[in-house]
């Protein structure tokens, strides 16, 4: 017989067609995302130096270099936080300090209402 037999490959085509017609629906689901929109006006943005809290290991706060209170503190962040625009505060602290003092300056920072909060580190050698 010199025939091809075509049965086999019937079969498994039509199971290939039943389960693509199953998946195909269920690829095209789709999440809408709300995105943000673009604008193209920038505002003039003033250039303003960062303030630095500098933090010992004993647990002294230093604001750019002037020991401060922890009263001292909390008064010139709400007064800094009512600036606009904000300047970004520069987190120091001694490889030595505790996190949990550096935590709760982070934390006095945050609850002024302060947005920009960075840590300053050495470099990379």
């Amino acid at each position: 017989m010199a025939d091809i037999n075509v049965t086999p490959l019937v079969d498994v085509m039509l199971v290939l067609l039943i389960i693509f017609m199953i998946t195909a629906p269920l690829m095209s689901h789709k999440v809408k995302v709300d995105l943000p929109q673009a604008t193209l006006e920038q505002k003039p943005e003033i250039d303003q130096p960062p303030i630095t809290l500098a933090i010992e290991a004993s647990g002294q706060v230093y604001w750019n270099d002037e020991k401060v209170s922890t009263d001292m503190l909390e008064a010139r962040l709400a007064v800094l936080a009512q600036r606009t625009p904000q300047p970004q505060v520069d987190v120091r602290a001694d490889n030595v300090t505790r996190y949990g003092i550096i935590a709760d300056v982070v934390k006095k920072v945050r609850m002024a209402g302060i947005r920009k909060v960075g840590f300053v580190s050495t470099p990379e050698r």
